[in-house]
């Protein structure tokens, strides 16, 4: 097992990474301010869910199959770029249907916990980024490298639901008072497309 000093470097480390300005941050951010407090922590869970997918890819070798395929690159990346499109265009037309007086249906909660796995599994610069930096803190003395890789996963997800958690309450609250407008509904809609689609570009042109 990995040493408790190294555990708490690691856990820090990943605070910190959680709150620098990221796609999966901007994600939940958004979706929060659109949809509520509620939605905000049901897509934090999907994301943290993808973050076990990540976690098992780099635990048993899967992240460096990512990394030596560029056609696997190419085709995660681009499925995560039409997805995000496609948020974005729901966000956009809830947007209309706000301006219109209209109110858009309410997300479930499996839809939005669809989201945030669907939204994670599809950036393969996450597993890329597991794959650079979880094997700074594995120690071949400490025991299985695959236990330690997942080890540093969950305690990595810990710190992601800590901090988007938190973003959650804050961007959800801040939104609630602007969805009480019709017009100011619009516009977080607005914004809310805007964003999806910088990421889809963003996610679009990354290279390994």
């Amino acid at each position: 097992m990995i040493d408790i000093q190294t555990l708490l470097i690691f856990f820090s480390s990943a605070l910190l990474l959680a709150l620098s300005p990221g796609p999966d941050n901007l994600f939940v951010i958004a979706q929060s301010a659109q949809n509520g407090r509620a939605a905000g922590l049901v897509v934090t869970l999907g994301l943290c869910t993808g973050l076990v997918g990540h976690s098992l890819a780099v635990a048993f070798g899967l992240a460096a199959i990512v990394r030596a395929s560029a056609m696997a690159f190419t085709l995660l990346k681009a499925a995560g770029a039409l997805y995000l499109l496609y948020l974005a265009w729901q966000a956009w037309r809830a947007g209309s249907n706000a301006e219109q007086g209209d109110a858009a249906p309410a997300l479930s909660s499996r839809s939005l916990y669809r989201r945030g796995i669907v939204m994670n599994l599809t950036n393969p610069k996450v597993s890329l980024f597991f794959l650079a930096f979880l094997p700074q803190f594995v120690d071949a003395r400490h025991g299985s490298m695959a236990l330690q890789f997942l080890q540093l996963g969950l305690i990595f997800i810990l710190a992601t639901l800590i901090v988007f958690g938190v973003l959650s309450l804050v961007a959800g609250g801040l939104g609630e008072r602007f969805r009480r407008s019709p017009s100011s509904l619009k516009i977080i809609n607005r914004i809310a497309a805007a964003v999806f689609v910088a990421l889809a570009v963003k996610l679009a042109f990354s290279e390994r």
